[in-house]
């Protein structure tokens, strides 16, 4: 709004300009109705103040002196500051001065205030408690999910000489009946976490000869064995008995998955084999898929699809259909460098983690009904195995070079929980024990890690954990 806003008209000597063109002379405007009306800003006026003495004006507790003609004097009229406006207004709403007392002697006129007291809690059974009128009839709020102790360092570190530095061979498993099977060079032991007994499950025969990869069997009773003399042995781990030799490669061992009764094998001559360990003749599909060595090979839990990965940077997912055509359900060639690790995820039947080598360094996430990559994530060194978490979304994966770590990612989103630093050299294999709470790390440092990564549940008593330098003196005879 504008105060006083001046006419337009030339205001010089007071009249009218007269125009030098020849133009009709301009009407004067009337005086009083026609004249441009006063709009007075207002901005500047306290009402509060205003409204308080116009109160006061009208009899209020500080009404204005009359003068001696019987009407109020503008000289004598009281203007309070506005402190003393807003405290009397205080005083007014909230019923009481700066003695605690209602402004009208009575307490209870406060507004905002109870008018009685909460009813005392009942204890004679007769009616609702007391505290539980005014409770939550939600029941206890629930207790924040607490952020779980990642243990930095391993719980016990077990000495292995003569564990080949082979990122291509798979040297680890760890059985259902808790007993972890480790391959050094040409001799497959055997340790049962429960008991603390070792036990020498098999040697080679040749000088020249050595397991490429060991797999236990569902049943944890038997357990595969791969050779670099291109042999499959199934033995009996709990009479230490080889039960038969399967065959059909013409190179190395180095990948084994059970399914079932089904055993399928990968060769350093890019076959992948199934074989029917219960028939005679037990080769029943030979998948030709891969160009170079096959250094991955894993059943989903459902058995349903297989993967399997090569040093040809390259990744097929099988189904029992594209099995018996002898075709692949899926290529998928994202990889920049060897596939060995594989992962199938526990609470996603179709998910499936595969791991790059050197020149890839990448986590891939798969859905294997689509084909589709659902993520990739750099991990700025060498992949070289992975293990889901079993009770949460969590994935675990370890690598060579250059800094020899374990990794703790949550999954969807990849976020690195921890890191897990000790190994020396590449930390080549891993695996998990039967409940799912301790990963053991085998690397080329020659040494074993066990870690209590994924929970606090012990998988072995006090007894048996004593006679882990047992172990040791029986695995360190070089």
């Amino acid at each position: 709004m504008v105060a006083n806003t001046p006419s337009r008209h030339n205001i010089s000597a007071g009249t009218p300009a007269d125009d030098s063109r020849g133009a009709l002379p301009r009407t004067p405007r009337k005086a009083s109705s026609d004249a441009d009306r006063f709009i007075p800003s207002r901005s500047a006026l306290d009402l509060d103040q205003a409204h308080f003495a116009l109160v006061k004006e009208n009899g209020g507790p500080a009404t204005p002196r009359a003068s001696a003609h019987g009407s109020p004097s503008s000289a004598d009229v009281v203007s309070p500051s506005k402190e003393e406006y807003k405290k009397r207004l205080t005083e007014s709403l909230l019923g009481g001065d700066s003695r605690g007392e209602g402004a009208r002697g009575n307490v209870a006129a406060k507004i905002l205030a109870f008018k009685t007291k909460a009813p005392v809690s009942s204890s004679d059974g007769s009616g609702l408690r007391g505290e539980s009128m005014y409770s939550s009839n939600l029941g206890p709020a629930p207790a924040k999910k607490a952020f779980r102790h990642i243990p930095q360092a391993p719980e016990r570190i077990l000495d292995a000489p003569e564990l080949l530095d082979d990122y291509y061979l798979n040297l680890l498993d760890w059985s259902c009946n808790n007993t972890l099977a480790v391959a050094l060079n040409g001799t497959v032991y055997l340790w049962n976490a429960s008991t603390g007994d070792i036990q020498q499950l098999m040697q080679t025969r040749g000088e020249e000869d050595y397991v490429a990869s060991v797999a236990w069997a569902a049943d944890g009773k038997h357990i595969a064995v791969g050779t670099h003399n291109a042999e499959v042995q199934i033995w009996d781990a709990q009479r230490a008995k080889q039960l038969r030799t399967l065959r059909g490669h013409s190179a190395r061992v180095g990948a084994l998955a059970w399914n079932g009764h089904q055993l399928s094998s990968g060769g350093r001559d890019s076959l992948v084999i199934n074989h029917d360990v219960r028939v005679r003749d037990s080769v029943q599909a030979r998948l030709q898929s891969h160009d170079q060595e096959v250094c991955g090979l894993k059943w989903s839990p459902s058995g349903n699809q297989l993967a399997s990965g090569g040093n040809d940077n390259m990744l097929y997912v099988w189904d029992q259909h594209s099995i018996g055509n002898g075709t692949h359900l899926h290529q998928l060639a994202e990889h920049k460098a060897a596939v060995k690790a594989l992962a199938w995820c526990p609470f996603q039947s179709n998910l499936l983690a595969s791991g790059g080598g050197t020149a890839d360094r990448c986590i891939k996430f798969w859905n294997t009904h689509t084909g589709a990559c659902l993520n990739s994530v750099d991990t700025n060194s060498q992949v070289c195995s992975l293990v889901w978490n079993k009770n949460e979304k969590e994935i675990l994966s370890s690598h060579g070079f250059s800094q020899n770590q374990l990794c703790l990612w949550k999954y969807p989103g990849m976020v690195k929980m921890a890191e897990l630093t000790g190994h020396t050299a590449r930390v080549l294999h891993m695996a998990q024990s039967p409940d799912g709470s301790t990963v053991v790390s085998a690397a080329a440092d020659e040494t074993l890690r066990f870690w209590k990564v994924f929970g606090n549940n012990s998988i072995s008593s006090k007894k048996s954990q004593e006679p882990a330098s047992g172990m040791m003196r029986s695995i360190n005879i070089r």
